[in-house]
This record gives C-alpha cells, structure tokens and sequence, in this order.
C-alpha cells in the first residue's frame, strides 16, 4: 500500500483532492518504482489541482506532482538498482501520467536522472523543475555571450520559485541582479538571495510606448511573458539575450520586431520538460555547483500531501514565495 493525493471528479463534474492509501496494483506501468520522498510545488502543479484540472489532467483519478524525488525500490532497468536516489522532472509526470504527490511512484527509466552529489533528495525538491528551467536559462545566456562584466541581469517573477533559483545563481556567479517583483515585501528575500536591486512590477508593467528604449539590461530571465516581455525586449542592450520561461503574465507577446533588427536582441525560449537527459545531467550539476545551499533553505516553505489543494490555488494567484518542499514522510 501506499498513501496519495487522488483527484477524482465529483458529482458536478469538478476534480477534487483527497489524501488516500491505494494498492500497488494502481501504481502505472514503468520499468522503475521509487519510494518518494519530497515533491515539490510547480504552476503546473496548481493547474492540475485546480477543480478543472488546468486542461493539464486527461485521465481520472490522477495522482498530480510533476516533480520528484526518493530511493530506488525496484528496478528493471541495467541503469538503476535498489537504493540508488534519483529525481524526476518533466516528462509531462503529474499530468498524463502519475506524479509526485505519493509515498510510491512507477515511471520509465528514461525518465530519471541520478541526484548529483553534494545534494539531499531534499535539496534536489527545493530546486524541482524551477531550479532546472532557472539554470537552462543561465546557460542559455552564457552560451550567447553573458558574462558578469556585460551589466545588469533583470529577472522578473523574482519572487517565484523560477526567479528565486535564478537571482541565487546569477548572483552567486558574480552578476548584478536586478529583480521584478509586484510585492514590496519580498524585497529583503530577494535581497537576501543576492539581488543587488529591487525593480517594482509597475514599473515595467506599461504596455510598450516606443518600440527601444535605454539600452539598460545584458540579460534577462523572464518568467512573466505578454506585456512585461515586450516592455523589457526593448530595453536590451545591443546583442543582449532574454531567456523566457514562463507565462504568469500572459501567453500574448504583444512587441515589435524592432528590437530584433536594429539591436540584434536574442529571444531564447526555454524548455525543461523533454530536455535530453545528458543537458539535464549538465545543468543539475551546475545547480550541485552553483546554487549556494544556505539560500536554498532561505527558499524552503515546508508542506505536507493535506497542503497542496490551498497551496495549488495559492501559486496560481501569485501568492507563493520561493520553494515549497512536499515530505511525503509527514
């Protein structure tokens, strides 16, 4: 037996989450079975739970939780014995097929990515899906021509679980960081994870009035989309790069191509989901690397399976600052 958080639809026609015990017999098919030990919270994670499953969820019940991370308990896969710790991310886990958010999980090997040394199978949930995706971004910036000496990094959605990772290693590889943020008191967290500046929502939330603005960033990790993005498209600076990894904001980019033509600016779109294995190895290396352990555990908001329908819907507002860590042993 093993202990989940089901969504099932009621009677209206509505999911609803409930935490019980379930047979092994439901787990999935899959060549590896792991006995979790945290999850994580995601966006995507607060759309499953949502009453309409966020268009994500298409078989029910479902077990949500894109994110995992525990100890191998069965294995039919060379790669992979008893007692090694792996993590999972991506993979469309949590939403077409059974996730996170229970003590025991079943997935393809292909799916797994050993846990990097130096890092807890703690640790490797309070980076989750947005640490990877915020570490994709920093790469894909370097390998585009960042460097610390180039200026300021804006990172908008700063106080998310993607922007949050993201100031943490920009700031710890020696940039300047700039960080967005529609609430005021997150300025001392974000300040506290390295950002060197505080740049309040509204200030760049006005629809795009001139196509270029001041060259003033280097670099940016967008996690906002729609009118933020466009705004910022027009303040790079000449060959600059904006990493985009999110759509908080919106799904539209109302912009002009300007930027692109007489500032040779770079729109890198980010993906975590089907990321080959040797790029996921890469960058959680990195993070093993670059993401200082002590800001990590200034992130952490601890929860347990009961939390995550108030959390799921809290995320969606906004409303969630930096990490949640799901114990699965609680």
């Amino acid at each position: 037996m093993f202990r989940a958080l089901v969504l099932e639809k009621n009677a209206e026609g509505q999911a609803v989450a409930t935490v019980r015990e379930l047979d092994d017999a439901a787990l999935p098919a899959g060549q590896v079975t792991v006995a979790v030990e945290y999850s994580t919270l995601n966006y995507k994670d607060g759309l499953c739970l949502s009453p309409t499953g966020g268009g994500l969820v298409r078989t029910w019940p479902h077990v949500a939780g894109i994110d995992f991370a525990g100890t191998v308990e069965a294995s039919d896969d060379g790669r992979y014995k008893p007692g090694d710790k792996v993590v999972l991310t991506g993979w469309r886990v949590g939403e077409v097929h059974w996730g996170g958010y229970a003590t025991r999980a079943r997935v393809k090997a292909d799916w797994l990515v050993p846990l990097p040394a130096g890092l807890t199978t703690r640790q490797a949930m309070a980076v989750g899906t947005a640490g990877l995706t915020a570490m994709l971004a920093v790469q894909a910036l370097e390998a585009h021509g960042l460097t610390p000496a180039k200026g300021e990094v804006l990172v908008t959605g700063a106080a998310g679980g993607v922007g949050s990772i993201a100031v943490a290693v920009l700031a710890r590889l020696g940039y300047a960081v700039a960080a967005v943020t529609g609430r005021s008191e997150t300025a001392g967290y974000l300040r506290d994870l390295g950002a060197a500046r505080i740049i309040p929502r509204a200030d760049l939330a006005e629809t795009v009035k001139r196509p270029l603005e001041g060259e003033t960033w280097a670099g940016c990790i967008d996690a906002v989309g729609g009118a933020m993005l466009a705004r910022v498209l027009g303040q790079m600076k000449y060959g600059a790069s904006v990493a985009a990894v999110g759509l908080a904001g919106g799904a539209g980019l109302p912009a002009s191509v300007i930027p692109f033509l007489l500032r040779g600016v770079n729109l890198l779109g980010i993906d975590s989901v089907m990321r080959p294995f040797a790029d996921r190895q890469v960058a959680w290396a990195r993070l093993a690397r670059d993401l200082p352990l002590d800001k990590l555990e200034a992130m952490i908001v601890p929860a347990t399976l009961g939390d995550l329908p108030g959390l799921g819907a809290a995320i969606l507002q906004g409303q969630v600052k930096g990490r949640v860590v799901v114990d699965l042993g609680r």
